[in-house]
């Protein structure tokens, strides 16, 4: 499966990279665009600082721009947290999309969007400060109405960005649980 992977709020970190990897040693090939130029940050904050000095509008343009060249292959899109949202942008906007694989988040959808049975993966802490269940009972409906077959995983006590070693939020059982569930989701697209 050919997968691009979009990073966090925290940039183009080494858990990134780490992710990425065991995707790899599963049998995808994987891209990890950088969209913030090589600048990371160490807490949520200063992420959502330099997400907003970027612009909503520059991230998804760097994100199309990295996307664009493999598109034709078939991508699955895949994102954490701030690169979910930008992974279901994506994905909803590509009709060669094979999948939407999301960790620590969503995004808005257009009342417009459409998609023809798009397998769709979210995990998600529970509760989540930025995926609340009202939220997420809403995100999943609109994805259905849009045409997505959407599965969702919640991880009880878990924090946001849970399966990333560097952070606090770091979750060993369910980060483990969330990548068997994941890579078992690959294998079927």
């Amino acid at each position: 499966m050919d997968i691009m992977l979009f990073h966090s709020a925290y940039g183009l970190t080494p858990s990134v990279e780490a992710a990425a990897e065991r995707l790899r040693s599963a049998g995808h090939q994987v891209w990890t665009p950088d969209l913030y130029d090589g600048k990371t940050v160490g807490t949520v904050e200063e992420g959502v600082a330099l997400r907003d000095e970027i612009g909503k509008d520059e991230l998804l343009k760097r994100a199309v721009l990295a996307a664009a060249p493999y598109s034709e292959r078939g991508l699955v899109y895949m994102g954490l947290s701030l690169g979910a949202s930008i992974a279901q942008t994506l994905a909803l906007g590509d009709e060669k999309a094979r999948g939407l694989l999301l960790f620590h988040g969503t995004s808005d959808l257009a009342e417009s969007a459409s998609v023809d049975e798009l397998p769709v993966q979210l995990h998600v802490a529970e509760p989540d400060p930025f995926e609340t269940d009202d939220w997420l009972s809403s995100w999943y409906l609109q994805m259905r109405k849009a045409g997505a077959d959407v599965e969702i995983y919640r991880y009880r006590g878990a924090g946001h960005v849970y399966t990333d070693p560097e952070l606090p939020d770091w979750d060993a059982e369910a980060a483990e649980r969330t990548w068997s569930v994941a890579l078992s989701f690959l294998d079927t697209l």
